[in-house]
């Protein structure tokens, strides 16, 4: 895992092992990070499926009930069929951007 934090949002780039494997990683690294907003940065895996985003639910509800962003970025998988639940994006950049508009509604209290 390469790991890059910037004030309050980490991003956590997959590198060249498996995606059980960077599970593993991540659930043992998770608690220098939960207070941060979350980025999974998974574009170096090429053969990911929505089902295997999956493995990511129970994370991200947990993140999201702490009131902090949790945004997985993949451009392999078709979003219609991603967990309503979950939130992808195909670019780093567009991942910030959910980040910037999850952080007003919760401002604003939405």
């Amino acid at each position: 895992m390469i790991i890059d934090r910037q004030e309050n949002t980490t991003v956590i780039t997959q590198e060249n092992v498996s995606l059980g494997k960077f599970i593993d990683r991540l659930d043992e690294s998770y608690p220098k990070y939960k207070n941060d907003h979350l980025i999974l940065n998974l574009l170096s895996l090429s053969k990911l499926t929505a089902n295997d985003l999956m493995e990511f639910l129970e994370l991200s509800r947990d993140h999201r009930k702490a009131g902090k962003s949790f945004v997985i970025v993949t451009d392999t998988v078709n979003y219609n069929d991603v967990h309503e639940e979950l939130v992808v994006t195909p670019t780093l950049k567009e991942a910030y951007d959910v980040i910037e508009m999850e952080d007003i509604e919760r401002d604003l209290d939405f």
